[in-house]
């Protein structure tokens, strides 16, 4: 496993075509910074009044884009994807980013999605995670502002819209472009990659998906020319299991009218068929695609017996991926699973994490290269939590991915002694312990925002054992 944070600016910011390699270096030294101390304001991830100025002046500067600053990390990602051996998952999802307080910027923005005047982006992320959940980086993100439509608008004008919000599912995938050949790449959506644009992109370009299904749309039973016409839906639900196994359900919060859910493992049983599914006609299309039938299998994930009071686990599935056993169901099945938390905590660790909603700039060509910085440290907050709970990682030596005066230190502190043979899950278990976590066997695994206040608390100590100020 890499380094965390050695070189983690020049790593993932190094190469930016900024138009000047002096701006370059002043990215580089923002991005280590805000790695230190990714919590608060801008005022406290920098430290110093003046490295605040200097931020503010180069996420000024006409050359200094969203773009620009992320293709690194892009090329980044590409790599890490190359290098792997089995399967890899591109994890689709968008989260909406408010910044309904900077009233300077609401001219360049659009309108969120709670029916509270509240205005913002809509950051579509396209996340790289191996089918075992390693995070391997952020392959895409477009921040997108969504346009009021007129209701006198016709379909057709509807669709040829080029800022409609269906088509960031597309937008997304072709940004990303050809991958490395060798993994398999699978791309992951939930409902909202659910429209026949998406899907006929997928296969007109040999993409592999899974895409939890939105629509019970009429189709036709299996991939013949003579299969009868069925309700999607109707017809996945109708089928009988064909084997259980339990699955853990996340707890979840409340959400609108939907109550909170606790976490539980779930008994569900799986079923699959061939269907085609019918392009809609020209006349009734809400997007551009071609009119051939689609050739997929369509998977139910369903709850057996679920608690009293409790909504059922059901997942209706699509995927090009040919489903010919129950393993292959269950592979399917998995690689669906890792979409909730790798995007949940993401955002989270977005915007708890990096509070990617509070910078005060008063311009969005500003904002949208900070939101860039923000967003790939949140890949890092990721990353971190992970090497803390993978079994693997966690039995490696802790100085091969973070620096060894962090272990002596650490180790120092915790057991009065240095320890430089620690493992990384020692590590990890005595910065949790700094950022609050009892480690009691009750407590569970710690989570990313524990250890990420015992990542700032080590930094201060650091800093100060060097007399750093700065």
């Amino acid at each position: 496993m890499d380094r965390l944070l050695d070189d983690f600016g020049s790593t993932h910011f190094g190469a930016a075509d900024l138009g000047d390699a002096r701006r370059t270096a002043r990215l580089v030294q923002i991005a280590d910074a805000i790695a230190r101390r990714p919590q608060g304001s801008l005022p406290d991830k920098m430290h110093s009044p003046a490295a605040l100025k200097a931020l503010y002046r180069l996420m000024n500067q006409p050359t200094v884009t969203h773009e620009s600053v992320l293709q690194p990390h892009y090329e980044q990602t590409r790599q890490a994807i190359a290098a792997c051996q089995g399967v890899v998952l591109l994890v689709h999802d968008p989260t909406e980013i408010n910044l309904t307080s900077k009233r300077s910027l609401h001219p360049e923005l659009g309108q969120l999605g709670d029916g509270k005047r509240s205005r913002g982006f809509l950051c579509h992320n396209s996340l790289a995670v191996t089918a075992a959940g390693e995070p391997l980086g952020l392959a895409q993100q477009i921040l997108h502002v969504r346009v009021r439509r007129s209701k006198a608008d016709s379909r057709a004008q509807r669709r040829a819209c080029r800022a409609r919000e269906s088509r960031l599912w597309v937008r997304g995938r072709q940004a990303i472009g050809p991958l490395p050949a060798g993994p398999r790449v699978v791309d992951l959506c939930d409902r909202g990659g659910d429209c026949f644009e998406f899907l006929d992109y997928e296969h007109a370009h040999d993409h592999a998906y899974v895409v939890r299904s939105f629509c019970n749309r009429v189709c036709r039973v299996g991939h013949g020319p003579d299969g009868v016409a069925a309700k999607l839906h109707d017809h996945l639900r109708s089928l009988p299991g064909q084997g259980q196994r339990g699955v853990e359900v996340l707890p979840q919060p409340a959400r609108g009218k939907h109550p909170a859910q606790p976490g539980r493992t779930a008994v569900v049983a799986v079923a699959w068929a061939a269907v085609q599914l019918r392009p809609p006609p020209p006349g009734q299309a809400r997007g551009e695609h071609r009119q051939e039938p689609l050739a997929v299998w369509g998977l139910r994930v369903g709850e057996v017996s679920p608690p009293a009071g409790v909504k059922p686990l059901e997942w209706l599935l699509l995927s090009d991926v040919p489903v010919e056993s129950l393993a292959d169901a269950w592979e399917r099945v998995d690689w669906y699973r890792q979409r909730w938390p790798t995007a949940e905590e993401y955002h989270k660790g977005q915007k708890t994490g990096c509070d990617i909603e509070g910078p005060q700039f008063t311009t969005a060509q500003a904002m949208r290269p900070m939101i860039g910085v923000l967003s790939v440290v949140a890949w890092l907050l990721m990353r971190l939590r992970w090497a803390a709970r993978d079994e693997p990682a966690a039995s490696r030596p802790a100085a091969a991915v973070v620096p060894p005066e962090w272990v002596r230190w650490l180790s120092r502190w915790r057991e009065g002694q240095e320890r430089p043979d620690w493992t990384v899950r020692q590590f990890f278990l005595a910065l949790a312990r700094l950022g609050g976590h009892q480690n009691r066997k009750s407590d569970g695994p710690p989570g990313w925002q524990t250890l990420w206040k015992g990542w700032m608390k080590l930094h201060a100590a650091l800093e100060l054992l060097a007399g750093d100020t700065s």
